[in-house]
């Protein structure tokens, strides 16, 4: 099932997919099922208010070739940097390019969301531990990069620059997230593409080595890192990230600082 939290006439949803809609399932006034259409509603990323994410966990060089793009060397071990959930907006929403920067990309991503509590998980139980999956898109600021191995907070964690979503899918709807294609486009032109398959540290062996020294909690992310085909993002540009079985995220680059401080 596809998940999705929403803002409609005011109000903040949690909504499910049904067949091209939205199906409304509750609200603050309780239980309701209303259809709406996507273009009727203000997406937000697709966690719920009880699983908000503790903590943000993003793999930095996770695919040989992006390594090989950035010319370095492929990690040994993760390189893992922490994210704050005031990086993450939603779906169709605005990112914030600052006026002095040169070079902005985006990086699609497959975020693992954790469901249940997890410490010191074996490889094979880790899919146990997992919620669900959805789409993002981790946009870096090569400008203010000090280090290339260790992305600074200026870089990594700026308000607007981590959209999410549109859905969370269930983690027993994604067979396999180890054989996903990523996606791409650049006001409709194909700039990226990927597959899961490519990570150099997969899934369940990220979930074991995280949980071996700290506790995952439900709602906790892990950004799993993006594929070759970086490319830089100017104001107006649209971006869709799109995962095969997860979802499309739309984004838009704005220069406007007060488009995205409503």
């Amino acid at each position: 099932m596809k998940h999705a939290v929403v803002i409609y006439e005011g109000e903040r949803y949690n909504a499910v997919e049904q067949n091209g809609q939205l199906l409304l399932v509750d609200g603050a006034l309780g239980q309701i099922n209303r259809l709406v259409d996507f273009d009727a509603v203000q997406w937000l990323p697709p966690l719920a208010p009880t699983k908000r994410p503790r903590t943000i966990l993003a793999l930095g060089l996770n695919y040989a070739d992006h390594a090989r793009e950035l010319e370095f060397k492929a990690p040994e071990e993760p390189l893992v940097f922490i994210k704050g959930e005031g990086s993450l907006i939603g779906h169709n929403a605005l990112t914030y390019r600052p006026p002095d920067v040169k070079y902005m990309h985006y990086e699609c991503e497959l975020a693992v969301v954790i469901g249940k509590t997890a410490k010191k998980v074996k490889r094979d139980d880790a899919y146990d531990f997992v919620q669900g999956y959805t789409v993002a898109n981790d946009y870096a600021i090569r400008d203010y990069l000090e280090n290339w191995y260790r992305p600074n907070l200026r870089v990594k964690n700026r308000d607007t620059c981590t959209p999410l979503g549109p859905w969370l899918v269930d983690a027993a709807d994604i067979p396999n997230p180890m054989a996903l294609a990523l996606q791409t486009t650049v006001n409709g032109k194909v700039t990226q593409r990927g597959n899961t398959r490519d990570m150099i540290f997969d899934v369940p062996f990220l979930i074991e080595y995280f949980s071996s020294f700290m506790t995952l909690q439900p709602g906790d992310l892990i950004l799993t890192g993006t594929p070759d085909g970086v490319v830089d993002c100017q104001p107006g540009d649209v971006i869709v990230t799109e995962i095969e079985g997860v979802g499309a995220l739309i984004n838009t680059i704005t220069n406007t600082r007060s488009t995205v401080e409503k």
